[in-house]
């Protein structure tokens, strides 16, 4: 679990959170859209500033009075950044002035005894700077004004949010020299479970869960420890919908260039598929995302309590679900039921062979003894008179597992021939979850 201190941004709907995230992150990190209710999830950024590391959180806004189900999550979920957050900054809109919905959060705030900043945002001009006295009805203390997008009286606002951090704790240097933390995207069509099965993972209500597709829409990290002692990064996604459905949502769009996003930047990918719906046409090319990025990855099938069993029914399952995602034959599947806890203590365990399997390395002359068996169980064919020849082999990378064949002509090795190849590589070393990649080299032309 990351040790770096909390600092939580909450507010009321579109007073300019995101903005003065995106400003601090560095990059775009949170979606920026002038409509109430687009900022959902909490979404964290590392931050440094004097030499200080702290953790910001975005959130999304707070909605006092609101009976929606969707406003009142996100209302649970910035109470839950409140609980977690060592210090709070309270967002308020110069452009509006103090209303009711203000000082609702405020009397919320007032009670968490954590230490909170007063941040007055979009005092864009000189003449807006007289609207901070009226926020000193609030009780919070001194205003501090600021436009996060003219990046007006920013590092003002940072210098007092690290002035009331916690005191600076030694483990927060340690984080880089223990296990390797494994990054783990779970991506899938919306409403598949992905978050449920996140919540379950973690054992608390980290990302919000709820029957609406599309309910998360940025990608959001959470790091953690297993009780067994391996580390992880949980990047729980926004469900990936069909081109055609997001063409003229930019909202949407956004949300499924994170989920791309996340694939790229993990180690091991949990394909998240409806036990119901069975292989989509949308999770077949979600899948070739992970295959294309070269990531390890398991099939995971959710809701596995809904659908009527009789004995064979999951291996039949298996089958179908393996077949119908044929390039990607080497992941493993496992069945679970994310809203009753049915078999996700077997997830982070797959996980942890998924990785150990893309992150091995073969020695050489191992890799050479397997490669020479495997050409005289089967040569290659023929092409035009002359034979493929396999000189040698050598593992290059790993994640995925990548091995330079060195070869008299690369044109002679048919794709039927190289998947001989990797098939052989499997049985003998394993490589369960996990593409392998091949390399050609031609070491001289020649013939025969």
């Amino acid at each position: 679990m990351t040790t770096k201190p909390l600092v939580a941004i909450v507010g009321r709907p579109n007073v300019g959170k995101s903005t003065f995230f995106n400003k601090i992150a560095g990059h775009r990190v949170a979606i920026v859209e002038d409509t109430p209710g687009v900022t959902r999830d909490r979404i964290y950024a590392d931050v440094e500033w004097t030499g200080r590391e702290f953790t910001l959180i975005d959130t999304g806004g707070i909605d006092p009075r609101s009976d929606d189900v969707l406003l009142s999550q996100m209302r649970r979920q910035a109470e839950i950044a409140i609980e977690m957050a060592d210090v709070i900054c309270f967002f308020c809109d110069a452009r509006d002035g103090l209303t009711r919905d203000d000082e609702e959060v405020a009397s919320l705030l007032r009670r968490t005894r954590k230490p909170v900043i007063l941040v007055v945002n979009k005092l864009d001009y000189a003449g807006l700077n007289d609207v901070l006295y009226e926020y000193y009805a609030l009780g919070l203390g001194e205003p501090v004004g600021i436009s996060a997008a003219n990046m007006l009286g920013l590092g003002d606002l940072l210098d007092e949010i690290v002035k009331l951090l916690p005191p600076k704790r030694e483990d927060e240097e340690e984080d880089e020299n223990g296990l390797h933390e494994i990054q783990l995207a779970l991506v899938g069509r919306p409403n598949v479970g992905k978050s449920s099965l996140t919540n379950r993972l973690l054992g608390q209500e980290r990302v919000m869960v709820s029957d609406i597709p599309g309910t998360t829409r940025d990608a959001i990290d959470t790091h953690f420890e297993s009780q067994y002692g391996g580390r992880y990064n949980i990047i729980d996604t926004a469900g990936i919908r069909r081109k055609r459905a997001v063409e003229d949502q930019s909202l949407e769009r956004y949300s499924v260039l994170r989920a791309i996003a996340a694939i790229r930047r993990c180690d091991v990918a949990l394909l998240v598929i409806d036990a119901v719906d069975g292989v989509t046409e949308q999770d077949t090319k979600i899948a070739g995302i992970i295959a294309e990025e070269g990531k390890a990855v398991i099939v995971v099938v959710n809701k596995w309590d809904i659908p009527e069993k009789d004995t064979g029914t999951l291996e039949k399952f298996r089958k179908k679900v393996l077949d119908d995602l044929k390039f990607m034959d080497y992941a493993p599947v496992l069945f679970i039921s994310a809203l009753t806890g049915q078999r996700v203590n077997t997830v982070l365990d797959a996980v942890d062979q998924a990785y150990a399997q893309t992150s091995k390395r073969i020695p050489t002359g191992l890799l050479n003894d397997v490669l020479g068996d495997a050409q005289i169980a089967l040569q290659p064919p023929m092409t035009g008179g002359r034979r493929l020849k396999v000189y040698y082999g050598t593992q290059i990378s790993a994640c995925p597992p990548t091995f330079a064949l060195f070869v008299n002509d690369e044109s002679l090795m048919h794709f039927a021939y190289q998947r001989y190849l990797e098939n052989q590589l499997r049985k003998a070393f394993g490589f369960s979850g996990t593409p392998i990649r091949f390399a050609l080299r031609e070491r001289a032309k020649e013939n025969g």
